[in-house]
């Protein structure tokens, strides 16, 4: 994959991105888990702001559309009264996927349900993570081979022996650890990433961007 020649203009709640119906924002919502008064809020947003529609992105994140230029602050306030904005230096990092219905069949290995919020907070815990890409991807997957097929950076598949094998794109092999450790184990892996960027000299938003080596 092609290192990005520019910066990372992926849009966000805070970052608008000016489109043909007026700006859109994207909010992150990790592992697509929402209260149904963070939704209240976000459909209340939409209704006062844009135009009425809330957008579902094939990460599981939210956009409203037909925002006016100077809706960023209002936004912002709304965001954070609902706890949808935890850090705002962190809030295009939380690229957080899960594997839909685990915990409600029998076809996963494991709940990984309760993982999303520990590995979410672990990333914003630490200013140094503010630094991903809007675009790098963490993937939880209890098994059933759903978010895996994602490409995601970051990859933790649950096993049928109650572990979860850890994934890079273009590293051979897994690392398996308890699920108790996937918080770290995400973050350890952000940093990673963030110092083999650097240390390529690249501008490289993903793993698979990295050169090789």
């Amino acid at each position: 994959m092609p290192t990005p020649a520019r910066g990372d203009a992926c849009p966000g709640a805070l970052r608008l991105h000016e489109a043909a119906d007026g700006h859109l924002a994207r909010v992150r919502i990790p592992g697509g888990l929402l209260q149904a008064s963070q939704a209240t809020a976000l459909a209340r947003a939409a209704e006062d702001l844009g135009d009425a529609h809330l957008d579902l992105t094939s990460r599981g994140n939210v956009q409203l559309r037909a925002l006016p230029a100077d809706a960023g602050q209002e936004l912002a306030a709304r965001l954070a009264e609902a706890a949808l904005l935890p850090s705002p230096a962190h809030e295009r990092i939380r690229n957080l996927v899960a594997s839909p219905l685990s915990g409600l069949d029998d076809e996963g290995h494991a709940d990984v349900t309760p993982l999303v919020p520990a590995v979410d907070a672990a990333l914003l815990e630490d200013p140094a993570t503010a630094a991903l890409s809007g675009r790098f991807l963490f993937a939880l997957d209890d098994g059933r081979g759903d978010t895996a097929a994602l490409d995601a950076d970051v990859t933790m598949l649950a096993t049928p022996d109650g572990d979860l094998a850890l994934t890079l794109p273009g590293v051979p092999g897994s690392l398996r650890l308890p699920p108790d450790q996937a918080p770290a184990a995400a973050h350890a892996a952000a940093l990673l990433f963030l110092a083999a960027a650097r240390a390529s000299g690249t501008r490289a938003w993903r793993v698979a961007e990295l050169p090789p080596g």
